[in-house]
């Protein structure tokens, strides 16, 4: 797993991608960074040694400045970065990049399919997810799958929010989710 952050304004994150040298790389995570915290603290590192029955050596960090091109993992870090940077300058609206899904439940990788079918610049309530994954009454489901979304900004999470219109949770704080929300030119209650 090749690791690394960058900055976007005052925000950081947490990139990592899959070596896999039968397939291509995918993402594993991209997720907030939180004050004070590494990338040792990521929510993610448990699951994928558990997973991939890794070790704390199968994880090497590289800063965003010495990724390279040539390498097809280093490769997918970059053009996330890049991707990133253009959706904080507000010159992308969606994302192409190769995921992998498969640290989720079959539910909660059904309710992150979801979240990549609402549009930038709109919002829809947890129950609205929750029908649009064959689960009407499943609200809490769907917000607690939300919750474990590896891939915060590229998989949408942030644009569900409760049905009163007030912004509900957010792994990674609210003013984040307000701050993402306010770039696409929603205004919540708060």
């Amino acid at each position: 797993m090749i690791v690394t952050t960058a900055a976007f304004g005052s925000n950081q994150l947490t990139l990592i991608a899959s070596i896999n040298q039968h397939s291509s790389p995918k993402l594993v995570e991209v997720n907030w960074l939180l004050a004070g915290n590494s990338w040792h603290s990521s929510k993610s590192i448990s699951k994928l040694k558990k997973r991939y029955n890794l070790v704390d050596e199968s994880f090497t960090f590289i800063s965003k400045e010495n990724l390279s091109k040539n390498e097809p993992a280093q490769a997918l870090l970059i053009e996330a970065i890049e991707q990133l940077d253009e959706y904080f300058k507000g010159d992308r609206q969606a994302f192409d990049l190769a995921l992998d899904l498969s640290l989720g439940t079959p539910f909660q990788q059904q309710v992150w399919q979801a979240l990549q079918d609402i549009s930038h610049g709109q919002t829809i309530s947890y129950a609205t997810l929750a029908q649009r994954v064959d689960n009407p009454k499943g609200f809490r489901a769907v917000a607690n799958a939300n919750s474990k979304n590896p891939f915060s900004i590229i998989v949408p999470c942030h644009r569900v929010i409760s049905s009163d219109g007030k912004l509900g949770g957010y792994t990674g704080g609210l003013d984040k989710k307000e701050y993402l929300l306010a770039l696409e030119g929603i205004v919540c209650k708060t």
